[in-house]
């Protein structure tokens, strides 16, 4: 066992204790698993939460004159999370990659949008790429984070799961359109359709101890794009980023957003899914 837990992540030692407990059916049973299910959601969220501690604890007591810019020690602070994660065995060189991964494409989307005027960085920065400080990637990684750590803790498996080659085109498309759009027409509602075609009969089944539960992946992806919404709100709140409507004070994104979170989900799971191939029930 000692050997086995060595190739895994710190928390695999104490996700296997959690496995081997002895429930019994009834009331009790399901309250144990539900408190269990919270646990392995907390870690899997655990890049996503450190990054947002960071992003309030620096708008909160981050010195005015300070001789590091507020970006920058949020760049650096983000970087040396990452260092920590590794170093400590809290994440997977699995996980990291997925991170790189998304930083590239994350970083990439920064760079258009932000020339587009869709939303800015107010405060200066030394560690930047034209006017994305280097930070912007570690959001977008942290969605890639949590998405290959959850479907490692929750040992997801698939039902009527579409051939892989029709998400790859799809998340394609997604992406193009998040650049085509501010000069071709929005086909978003199209990619929503495509989606629902693709993927209306597939079920996700995820363990939160001892037996797989079900639910449909369309509704999984619609809570976790809710949940990335409820963090964009905190960003903005903390001034990492703000929409040109916030220059005169915060407000609340408008749910509206949603819809792109739920497109960049799609994204996001698929580039998960060239790292960690999905499994039928029987695999």
């Amino acid at each position: 066992m000692t050997e086995k837990i060595g190739r895994h992540s710190r928390f695999y030692a104490v996700r296997v204790q959690l496995e081997a407990m002895a429930v019994a059916p009834g009331p009790r049973g399901w309250f144990l698993e539900f408190l269990v299910f919270g646990f392995k959601q907390g870690w899997a969220c655990l890049f996503g939460g450190l990054m947002l501690a960071l992003l309030l604890g620096t708008h909160f007591f981050w010195p005015e004159g300070a001789p590091l810019h507020r970006y920058d020690a949020i760049t650096i602070g983000a970087v040396l999370i990452q260092l920590g994660m590794l170093m400590f065995r809290l994440e997977t060189p699995k996980e990291a990659l997925v991170i790189l991964i998304f930083h590239i494409v994350g970083t990439v989307m920064e760079l258009f949008k932000t020339a587009a005027g869709s939303w800015q960085y107010p405060e200066a920065s030394l560690l930047h790429i034209g006017a994305v400080p280097l930070f912007s990637g570690f959001m977008y990684a942290a969605v890639g984070s949590y998405i290959a750590r959850v479907w490692r803790i929750f040992d997801f498996r698939y039902t009527h799961y579409p051939p892989m080659w029709t998400s790859y085109v799809l998340a394609a498309a997604i992406y193009i359109n998040f650049f085509a759009h501010h000069w071709l027409p929005d086909i978003r509602w199209l990619l929503f359709a495509a989606t629902a075609l693709l993927f209306w009969r597939c079920q996700i089944w995820f363990r939160p101890l001892h037996l797989h539960r079900r639910m449909p992946l369309l509704v999984g992806w619609g809570l976790v794009a809710l949940f990335i919404w409820f963090a964009e709100n905190i960003g903005t709140f903390a001034r990492a980023w703000t929409y040109p409507s916030q220059n005169h004070g915060w407000h609340m994104v408008g749910v509206e957003k949603l819809g792109s979170w739920y497109l960049l989900m799609i994204i996001s799971f698929v580039l998960v899914s060239l790292v960690q191939r999905p499994k039928g029930l029987d695999a």
